[in-house]
């Protein structure tokens, strides 16, 4: 398949796509217009009434010199787009000299101009193209008429119809350029909005795993680090109470063992993507409970309003917002601070609130941690959500609040 102008494929390569248009696909179409145009013109010639045979068969073979000087330069020059302007210049130039002798022995000649005309427009700005087709159509009737000296009607006839020619040829030629350089601009929108597309689905993707990370950060905040903190705090006080303490040893050994399980149960949820280990077969006021009696200082549940299934994006939420806020309350509450956990179900809303009767903290000092800004994302990802009271020796409380969508208000019984 051979290369088509430069000046069209420049049009195609703005989409960044092949085959956009037509002419993207060969340049035959263009010799075998321009074959044809010549062979009707011959006939054309040959048939005509007058002059006499000698004078059209000379026009005919002083018209043949455009088609090796079409094969030589102007295809060559149209296949770089016109891209060397002196080259470009030189063809039509010639073509115009080669092409005026027989259009000055045979008006019929003048039918090459359909030839002639694309690649005046194609190789040439508009300006030259159109002082180019004023040439070629009035200067070979102004010649003919000089030689032949024909009656004033043939030669006002001939005039008119190369006037029209031109206009033709102009009003085509510049429509066919503009209709190209649409087509340009809309490959170019099209290239932009291609590359646009891209762009919004890799930052989509990367605003996805982003996300992704975040939510993994997350849940390994909200189980594995604090099991395995948990379990380190059970190993230090294991190791001070081999000594002394032995079944309070074993007491302490036991629960690591259980928090250990628990924390390869939460692993495995992670991985599978399913529900908290906690969750796994059972109601959130039996997990928030479980996890109540895992916590080292008292902590009691309390369940208020009618105990319902919730969408597992919001009890999961709300099971790990009791997790983050017991976690908070067995490191900063002190030592035997009792907790005290809610759980409201409203009409529309569950209501999760944790408060600790511990140390407290000032709430506008410089925090460094994940766990209270990880809660507050954790709610507003539901569209809820999460305050946190506290004050230096008044204790700390968390309250969760967590809309219930209103397709599920109707599905409930």
């Amino acid at each position: 398949m051979e290369e088509p102008p430069r000046r069209l494929t420049e049009f195609a390569a703005a989409a960044g796509a092949r085959d956009t248009h037509v002419w993207d696909r060969s340049f035959l179409p263009w010799d075998a217009y321009f074959a044809v145009v010549w062979l009707a013109t011959a006939v054309f010639v040959l048939g005509a009434d007058l002059p006499s045979l000698p004078y059209r068969i000379t026009a005919v073979a002083l018209m043949s010199l455009l088609i090796p000087w079409y094969l030589r330069a102007g295809r060559p020059a149209m296949l770089d787009g016109g891209a060397d302007e002196r080259q470009s210049l030189r063809y039509v130039v010639a073509s115009v000299v080669i092409f005026l002798p027989p259009a000055f022995l045979v008006g019929e000649t003048r039918l090459i101009t359909f030839a002639l005309a694309p690649p005046c427009f194609m190789l040439l700005p508009v300006r030259k193209a159109m002082i180019t087709m004023g040439v070629v159509n009035v200067v070979p009737v102004a010649g003919w008429a000089l030689i032949w000296r024909p009656e004033s009607q043939v030669v006002f006839f001939n005039s008119v119809f190369a006037v029209a020619t031109l206009a033709f040829s102009g009003f085509f030629g510049v429509w066919v350029i503009r209709i190209i350089e649409q087509s340009k601009e809309r490959a170019s929108l099209i290239g932009e909005l291609e590359a646009s597309r891209e762009e919004v689905a890799r930052l989509s993707a990367e605003r996805g795993a982003l996300t992704e990370r975040e939510r993994m950060s997350r849940e390994i905040h909200d189980t594995l680090a604090q099991g395995f903190t948990s379990v380190l705090m059970l190993v230090q006080a294991v190791q001070t109470e081999l000594d002394h303490d032995v079944p309070l040893a074993r007491r302490h050994l036991d629960l690591m063992e259980s928090t250990a399980r628990q924390n390869l149960a939460e692993a495995r949820a992670l991985v599978a993507g399913g529900a908290p280990a906690d969750l796994d077969g059972g109601s959130l006021p039996d997990a928030v409970r479980r996890l109540a009696d895992r916590h080292e200082a008292p902590a009691g549940l309390e369940v208020r309003g009618t105990v319902r299934e919730l969408p597992a994006g919001i009890e999961v939420v709300a099971l790990r917002s009791c997790q983050e806020a017991l976690s908070n309350a067995r490191k900063h509450a002190g030592p035997g601070a009792p907790v005290r956990l809610t759980l409201a179900y409203g009409e529309a809303s569950l209501t999760v609130s944790v408060r600790d009767e511990g140390d407290g903290f000032d709430l506008s000092a410089p925090r460094t941690g994940y766990g209270l800004a990880g809660l507050r994302a954790r709610a507003a990802e539901v569209g809820g959500t999460a305050e946190i009271r506290s004050a230096p020796g008044a204790g700390t409380s968390v309250t969760v609040r967590l809309p219930v969508p209103t397709a599920h208000l109707r599905s409930s019984p």
